[in-house]
């Protein structure tokens, strides 16, 4: 579905953004992606190895998606090892949950900056190439809680609601030059970031809004990302997808 594709992710070392990953290399993509901190040089070092198995190309690059400057540099370098960019899944992101009488300057924009400024940073970037080939599909991480809020979230539900808006704009700014701009939208996936809601009656308090009954897989996230990164998907642009189990019913 992607074959000979080349794909940036950010944020790829553990949970959705390495299932991602993996998906794609397994479908033939050459697949370029990010960690940010010291502590998942490891993780992200195997994690290139095992996708390189395929039989693709792959590479980790150290690289933080809320600085600019150094999007800036990652997009050049991928631009320089891979030959060009056809896909960008803008995966970066963290939460910080606080009541927002609680909810400290600090924390709100490290929520903002990594979760809705590193989307602006890495797709101002990736454009550029993809106008030029005027082909191109940009898939941004929202959330469910983006759309329909959370006590405790404020920041969490504020960023990944600017993502929709940003998602839709870009879609209208690039439909001319045929890149696609969608969005999707999560539930509750097990990861390493929610597995504590996997614990007592926290799970049992989520698990009952859930029409499904139970957790998403990083792995069912990431064949969306996969249609949506192929030409499969090719007349569908601006949208915003819910994978939530029927959460948003």
């Amino acid at each position: 579905m992607v074959k000979d594709k080349v794909c940036i992710v950010t944020g790829a070392a553990r949970g959705i953004g390495a299932a991602i990953v993996k998906k794609l290399a397994e479908n033939g993509a050459h697949v370029a992606f990010t960690y940010v901190s010291d502590s998942s040089a490891d993780k992200a070092k195997a994690l290139e190895d095992e996708i390189k198995a395929f039989g693709v190309n792959a590479k980790a690059y150290k690289s933080n998606a809320s600085d600019f400057a150094q999007c800036e540099t990652l997009v050049n370098d991928v631009l320089k090892e891979f030959g060009k960019i056809d896909v960008c899944v803008n995966n970066a992101g963290i939460s910080k949950d606080n009541l927002l009488l609680r909810l400290s300057p600090e924390q709100w924009d490290d929520v903002m900056n990594i979760n809705l400024k590193s989307v602006y940073n890495v797709t101002k970037q990736v454009i550029r190439p993809m106008m030029k080939a005027k082909s191109g599909s940009i898939i941004n991480m929202s959330s469910i809680i983006g759309m329909r809020g959370n006590a405790g979230q404020s920041s969490y539900a504020a960023s990944k609601a600017g993502i929709i808006g940003f998602t839709k704009s870009i879609a209208l700014e690039l439909g001319s030059r045929n890149i696609r701009c969608n969005a999707i939208a999560p539930g509750f996936i097990e990861t390493d970031m929610t597995h504590y809601l996997k614990e007592g009656t926290a799970a049992e308090t989520f698990l009952k809004d859930i029409p499904l009954g139970r957790f998403g897989k990083a792995d069912e996230v990431a064949n969306l990302a996969m249609f949506l990164a192929s030409d499969m998907s090719a007349y569908i642009t601006g949208e915003v997808i819910t994978i939530c189990g029927g959460l948003s019913i």
